[in-house]
């Protein structure tokens, strides 16, 4: 950590230059002797990377930056916040403590937190940062953290842990076997010094499975923000052997969608198919990553189009974990039928449909956009159809 880019001119240059082009800012080199250009651009590109990301961190005084890849790695603070409200009591320790972002959050629930880095730098980074955010309750430990839970030898309320998706060679890799550290191997450890333990995965591991190797689990978060699974979180509390509740929450702009349901009910709960209906409703990325396509029907008491479509559909507006559609026409796949619509832009979605979206944009010769929606899919009856429909 080089604190003299804190210097007040330097961070008045970072500023000014966040949107300049990083390539004319290396040509002309920056003005300042005592310290070296690369150092000033590599503040500048992680800085405006937080822009939306991290908006605390980006509009906070004297902030250092790490290197691109700590922030592509980081939570945002949406998932941060969303992950700190889960917790509650005394203490949590984090593991895997990182830029800071989650330890950040939970020190607003928590009277304690416990912030390990193995990365000496990375680790003064944060703990710097900290005091420019004026958090007090957070100690900042430059070891791994593992070691330190052993080390420390005493209980703690929560441990909190996201392991590395990085190998040796700076591959990405997402399954838990490959991950650093393995919780398959450590989960043990967890449970013995926290009755609470949060890991948090790759959005991408099938659920069953990673079930099958993590002990105790509680409960599964799966954590979506404006509609991309951003991760997975699994609850697991010390002795634990009841049921599991998967809750799914798609964090928007303005609002959040949420919906739970019991694991172990799914495969027997209550589906009504029918045709389509009045409206039309497409589950947001959490729901369909749950797998609980069953227990929307069952819980929401609404219609399925097709045991494979994912589609639901009722004949009164209702409130829906996802997009919700009128449906204006339902017409057959047929492109002479279609070709009198007259539609030539429209925004296309299938679901358990043979065809693609690009070739059915090239049979149909259907431009992307506008306010049209259609919905290529197969009904109850194994009929495949289009639905024309206008968004709520």
């Amino acid at each position: 950590m080089n604190k003299d880019l804190l210097h007040i001119d330097i961070q008045n240059y970072i500023k000014e230059n966040l949107n300049s082009d990083i390539s004319d800012l290396l040509l002309k080199g920056v003005p300042f002797k005592t310290i070296d250009s690369k150092s000033i651009i590599e503040q500048i590109e992680a800085k405006k990377r937080c822009h939306k990301k991290l908006p605390t961190w980006f509009n906070t005084k004297n902030i250092y930056f790490p290197n691109k890849l700590n922030i592509e790695q980081t939570s945002s603070e949406k998932t941060a916040d969303y992950k700190a409200h889960l917790i509650s009591e005394k203490s949590i320790i984090d593991l895997t403590g990182g830029f800071g972002i989650d330890a950040y959050y939970f020190s607003k629930q928590v009277e304690h937190v416990t912030h390990c880095e193995i990365n000496t730098e990375l680790s003064e980074i944060v703990n710097h940062n900290f005091k420019a955010l004026n958090i007090s309750n957070i100690t900042c430990l430059n070891e791994n953290g593992i070691e330190a839970l052993k080390r420390i030898d005493k209980p703690f309320d929560w441990v909190y842990i996201d392991p590395s998706r990085r190998d040796s060679a700076k591959q990405k890799v997402f399954l838990l076997a490959d991950c650093e550290p393995n919780i398959k191997t450590f989960q043990d450890l967890f449970l013995k010094y926290a009755k609470n333990v949060m890991v948090k995965t790759s959005p991408l591991l099938d659920l069953s499975a990673t079930l099958a190797d993590l002990k105790h689990v509680k409960e599964i978060h799966i954590v979506a923000l404006n509609n991309e699974v951003k991760e997975l979180l699994w609850i697991l509390e010390r002795d634990f052997e009841g049921t599991i509740i998967a809750k799914t929450v798609n964090l928007k702009k303005d609002n959040l969608q949420n919906f739970e349901f019991n694991l172990k009910d799914e495969s027997e709960a209550h589906v009504n198919y029918n045709k389509p209906l009045t409206y039309l409703y497409e589950p947001n990325a959490a729901v369909l990553k749950s797998g609980g396509f069953n227990s929307v029907s069952e819980i929401l008491n609404i219609d399925k189009l097709h045991k494979h479509s994912h589609l639901y559909t009722s004949e009164t507006l209702l409130d829906f974990p996802g997009r919700r559609f009128k449906i204006e026409k339902i017409l057959p796949f047929n492109k002479k039928i279609f070709s009198k619509e007259k539609i030539t832009k429209a925004n296309i979605t299938t679901r358990n449909f043979p065809l693609s979206v690009s070739d059915i944009r090239k049979k149909l010769k259907v431009k992307d956009g506008g306010t049209t929606y259609l919905f290529f899919t197969t009904d109850c009856d194994n009929s495949k159809i289009i639905l024309v429909c206008s968004q709520l």
